[in-house]
């Protein structure tokens, strides 16, 4: 971690954003030379993903990624910070929180859960799936039927503001809507004693749009390889939309923001 105190956060989504498996290279390293060169001047790095925090670490290695993040968000919320021996522990009761929040959040809305879970068994080729520890998601088939999806659980949400979801492409999540992204930001920043104006948000997804925003980030951009829904949410809050692709894009980004030099 950083010696001193940090004076701004650069929050990345991973996969799409920090790593393209289709370019080359995956992960640009000037990229990792601008991040080194912004933590210098007070910059803490974070991870923002939908991945868990031993995905991110798994990650990192996979791809040759060597700088050890400041924190990491991981599943849309978690907060993690370094321990001794680089041992990852939670920062801050957040995601105590978060856990009895969602926990909650399943039990108080069993019956829209339950109509949601009809609907996609019934009317679409998607799966409801159910985990071990009342984790709660679907899997679609296509881009559009996941569309439909949401629509319809979005229609649940305007008469239960806490149903929250957590979207990446074709997969869904659910979750209470206090605890995403952005709101994970927004308490990482306010235990460093930061505000949305030090906040740099970065990301390609549907999952990223939450921390893609005024509310959390004042400064956020997007790769050229974002959904076009995203790149259009980012232009219309005057934010940065790359032409590059991740980590090249990001390079971008960062140049556009911090007027760092383009390694």
């Amino acid at each position: 971690m950083a010696a001193r105190k940090p004076t701004f956060i650069l929050s990345f989504d991973f996969d799409g954003t920090l790593v393209h498996p289709e370019s080359d290279p995956i992960f640009h390293p000037s990229l990792g030379q601008m991040i080194q060169q912004l933590r210098g001047q007070g910059a803490a790095w974070v991870i923002n993903t939908g991945r868990s925090l031993s995905q991110t670490l798994q990650g990192l290695a996979q791809y040759g990624i060597f700088m050890e993040p400041d924190y990491i968000i991981a599943q849309e919320c978690d907060i993690y910070r370094p321990g001794l021996f680089s041992k990852w522990t939670d920062f801050g009761s957040w995601n105590r929180q978060a856990r009895k929040a969602h926990d909650r959040f399943v039990k108080d809305h069993q019956a829209s859960l339950n109509t949601i879970k009809q609907m996609v068994e019934t009317q679409t080729q998607a799966s409801f799936l159910q985990g071990d520890y009342g984790e709660l998601g679907i899997v679609g088939t296509s881009e559009e039927e996941m569309d439909v999806i949401a629509t319809f659980i979005d229609t649940h949400t305007q008469q239960f503001p806490d149903i929250g979801y957590h979207r990446n492409s074709i997969y869904l999540r659910f979750s209470h809507s206090g605890y995403s992204k952005g709101t994970a930001l927004s308490e990482l920043a306010r235990l460093l004693g930061l505000t949305a104006d030090q906040c740099f948000a970065a990301g390609d997804n549907h999952n990223d749009l939450s921390m893609l925003d005024p509310r959390h980030a004042r400064m956020i951009a997007t790769p050229g390889n974002a959904l076009p829904p995203i790149k259009a949410h980012v232009e219309r809050l005057g934010g940065f939309v790359a032409t590059k692709y991740a980590s090249e894009g990001m390079m971008q980004a960062l140049a556009h923001f911090f007027s760092a030099p383009k390694a």
